[in-house]
């Protein structure tokens, strides 16, 4: 069901409207799920053998789906050879996203070293990302609080489309690396960014660089931009999967409100999606409990659905919801998505 909601865009609200300020709902506390400590503790278990159960067939299929693009270059074959590389390449963000959060591996290094071929694949720089992305959990969309909303009030049709392509989000992300390798780092980083972690985000930047350069350079010398293909590339010709579910995250929920059941989906999808998305479909699951891994994810809502709006049956049932409040809420800033809530 939607409907209209006095959502704040920041400020505080008149005094006598009977809202709450917004500086009020900051200070509120997150909604927590209840479940028992024991079963909270199994599912928190960090897991090596469960983590290589996706990773190592990801990075098989990711190089072999590489190596048929490669030989079908030249034909016509190489349109859905690299179509098939380019959205398992771009699912390299689901990845980047979890290994944020060190939960996919028991070993911390194996933890590390995906998260930063993850982080180089899917264009987010580890060490400014790691932090950044904290933020995110920390105000889970609240307005001028939350970096990672992709959708504004009012809605602006054109960037979403663009981002299908990557064109929006992947170009940001190549100026910020270029410019963060020469060392040029803003004030709004260093509000968040340790000064610990700023030499290391530089220097990662400048391999960021070097990779690619080295990479034009092997075009160049090779007479073919079949190189580009492999690296960075695939986030724009591929990622039509990233955008397609990252947009059922929050797009269209409420906003400045202290309850994830009211501005995160779970959404049900077939088995090819929720290994390339790493079971971040469970959404609203992660948000709650962001150190459960995303192997218990599944059975983590199995234990507190009970608590939680009903997860949609399909992407399509998210998007039929979600598009005409997109829509409606470019006229209309305060319309939102309302989600039942069990009584409790």
């Amino acid at each position: 069901m939607s409907s209209t909601s006095a959502i704040d865009g920041g400020s505080t609200n008149a005094p006598g409207s009977g809202e709450p300020s917004f500086d009020a709902r900051m200070a509120e506390q997150w909604y927590q799920p209840r479940i028992p400590r024991a079963v909270l503790k199994e599912l928190m278990k960090r897991d090596d053998a469960a983590g290589l159960r996706n990773f190592v067939p990801w990075f098989v299929l990711l190089v072999a789906s590489g190596a048929v693009a490669a030989f079908t270059w030249g034909s016509w074959w190489a349109v859905p050879a690299f179509f098939v590389y380019g959205t398992i390449y771009s699912s390299s963000d689901a990845r980047w996203h979890e290994l944020s959060h060190g939960t996919p591996f028991r070993t911390r290094w194996f933890n590390d070293a995906f998260y930063h071929l993850s982080s180089f694949m899917t264009i987010r720089e580890g060490y400014w990302w790691r932090w950044s992305h904290a933020r995110h959990h920390t105000h889970t969309y609240f307005q001028a609080r939350d970096p990672e909303i992709q959708v504004t009030r009012p809605t602006q049709v054109l960037p979403i489309i663009a981002d299908f392509l990557g064109l929006v989000g992947c170009t940001l992300e190549i100026r910020k690396v270029v410019r963060h390798a020469f060392g040029r780092v803003d004030a709004a980083t260093d509000a968040f960014l340790p000064a610990s972690e700023k030499p290391k985000m530089i220097w990662s930047c400048r391999i960021y660089l070097a990779i690619v350069i080295v990479t034009i350079a092997l075009a160049i010398a090779m007479h073919s931009f079949m190189p580009l293909m492999f690296v960075w590339t695939p986030r724009f010709y591929g990622g039509w999967l990233h955008q397609l579910l990252g947009l059922t995250q929050h797009a269209g929920l409420a906003v400045n409100v202290k309850d994830h059941r009211l501005n995160t989906r779970t959404v049900y999808t077939n088995y090819v999606f929720r290994f390339l998305y790493l079971n971040m479909n469970y959404h609203l699951e992660h948000h709650l409990l962001p150190m459960v891994p995303f192997h218990a994810l599944p059975r983590l809502h199995e234990a507190i659905k009970d608590q939680l709006p009903p997860a949609y049956p399909s992407v399509y049932a998210a998007y039929r919801e979600m598009l005409p409040a997109l829509w409606k809420q470019r006229t209309d800033a305060t319309y939102v998505i309302e989600r039942t809530i069990p009584a409790t």
